[in-house]
């Protein structure tokens, strides 16, 4: 594999300061992609909603999950009609069962939220982590996205500060959500942490990819990673 950065010679007769900064702003661009858009952040925030809005109505545990459920399954079927990827629906469907399970389990409602509260505690575990061993999750996400792969870990250090800055930033945005909720959860208030838990799902989200946005505008362009002929061929010798 080599490594080809933007500042080559130029054929449209465009500065080499101005494709990098172009570079640099299609590379911050794909954030809110990377991280499922607009829709994306929807679909994660609904279930919650409707779960709450349900056992206010029912007050019972079991309808309420079923119908956050119900719900997740319609917005994959609303993707499979418009043929959208599934990746980020079904993420949430699998979330959202493994809550509505523990749920019904145990019988109390505040219990649906427990499982997304300990998944945020070890999503900023691992995202520390990750900046710490020098394998930023933000980059290691973005990397495949921009074309960089994960060039900006040996060759390009101005990205790879940046990457870790990012993730540092999800870390300390992402961390208030559990912050927040988990003393809400201990208090058995079903209906402040649920409309919390729903108030605290898209502005937290919407903020890291800002941030990540800034920091990656002003970050060295990243430098596409290219496969050689040679290599895929077994070397120039066959």
């Amino acid at each position: 594999m080599t490594a080809h950065g933007p500042n080559g010679p130029q054929d449209d007769g465009q500065p080499a300061g101005q494709d990098a900064r172009d570079a640099s702003r299609e590379a911050a661009d794909t954030v809110m992609s990377a991280f499922g858009g607009v829709r994306g952040m929807v679909d994660l925030t609904l279930p919650g909603l409707v779960y709450i809005v349900t056992f206010n109505i029912t007050h019972r545990v079991s309808a309420s999950a079923w119908a956050a459920l119900g719900l997740c399954a319609v917005l994959v079927v609303a993707r499979l009609a418009k043929r959208e990827t599934l990746k980020h629906a079904f993420s949430g469907v699998f979330g959202v069962a493994i809550s509505a399970w523990f749920a019904m389990k145990t019988g109390k409602a505040e219990d649906f939220y427990l499982p997304g509260l300990l998944w945020s505690v070890g999503y900023c575990a691992a995202l520390a982590l990750s900046a710490l061993v020098r394998w930023p999750m933000i980059g290691v996400m973005l990397g495949p996205i921009t074309g960089e792969m994960f060039t900006w870990r040996k060759e390009n250090p101005g990205r790879l500060a940046a990457y870790t800055k990012a993730t540092w930033a999800w870390v300390v945005i992402m961390g208030l959500k559990p912050v927040i909720l988990f003393p809400l959860y201990f208090t058995h208030n079903v209906n402040l942490l649920g409309w919390m838990k729903v108030a605290l799902g898209i502005p937290p989200l919407l903020l890291a990819m800002y941030v990540t946005w800034q920091i990656l505008l002003t970050a060295p362009p990243p430098i596409k990673a290219v496969f050689d002929e040679d290599e895929d061929e077994g070397g120039p010798g066959k």
